[in-house]
């Protein structure tokens, strides 16, 4: 029988470690961060619908997170709905190493 999903206090405890870890990410940033960790979500699609968030600002914090922190890797782009898949990159894998969530 496999875990279920990350609590809604798992999740936060989270997101508050990785935006200790990394103080200049935004709590967006940081919560992509902590859902990827958790494997709630992959892409930004996906992020953006179990948040309730506006895909656009998931998009942009994901873009931010791969270009200007470097913490992740994009992997693919869905020309017609711009759902951006992701993957922690090197750099990223080691903030999220240090977490135990």
């Amino acid at each position: 029988m496999s875990e279920p999903p990350a609590d809604a206090e798992t999740f936060l405890a989270v997101t508050d470690s990785v935006a200790a870890l990394q103080p200049g990410l935004s709590t967006l940033e940081a919560g992509i961060l902590a859902a990827l960790h958790l494997d709630l979500a992959r892409d930004s699609r996906s992020f953006a619908r179990v948040f309730g968030l506006e895909h656009a600002l998931v998009l942009r914090a994901v873009e931010t997170l791969a270009s200007e922190a470097g913490l992740l890797a994009l992997t693919d782009r869905n020309a017609r709905t711009q759902r951006t898949r992701y993957v922690a990159s090197p750099a990223g894998e080691t903030v999220l190493a240090q977490l135990h969530g």
